[in-house]
């Protein structure tokens, strides 16, 4: 993953909503949720709801299917994979082993 890419998926998920939101959709599961259920969910004002939703989607970390007149949001799980990765790729990797000292 490029560090721009990380940096922006970081910078959406910083927003209190944003986080909100993805939470939300993760915890809804591959299914998804209806916008509408997810706005009663979280108690946004449907304007709001739609730019956050609109952040996270510029970042790939939600996508929108249209089924007949219902959008359904759904989490990207191997982007925020891709995303967790990448924070940890290099964990310990300047540590000094024990068994050198």
């Amino acid at each position: 993953m490029k560090i721009e890419d990380a940096a922006a998926r970081l910078e959406a998920l910083g927003n209190p909503t944003r986080l909100r939101i993805y939470r939300a959709l993760v915890r809804a599961g591959r299914a998804g949720m209806p916008v509408g259920r997810l706005q009663g969910k979280l108690k946004i004002p449907a304007s709001t709801l739609s730019h956050h939703i609109k952040t996270l989607v510029s970042v790939d970390l939600v996508t929108q299917v249209r089924d007949s007149t219902t959008l359904v949001c759904h989490a990207q799980y191997a982007n925020m994979q891709g995303l967790v990765d990448f924070l940890v790729e290099e964990c310990c990797a300047d540590e000094t082993c024990a068994e050198q000292q």
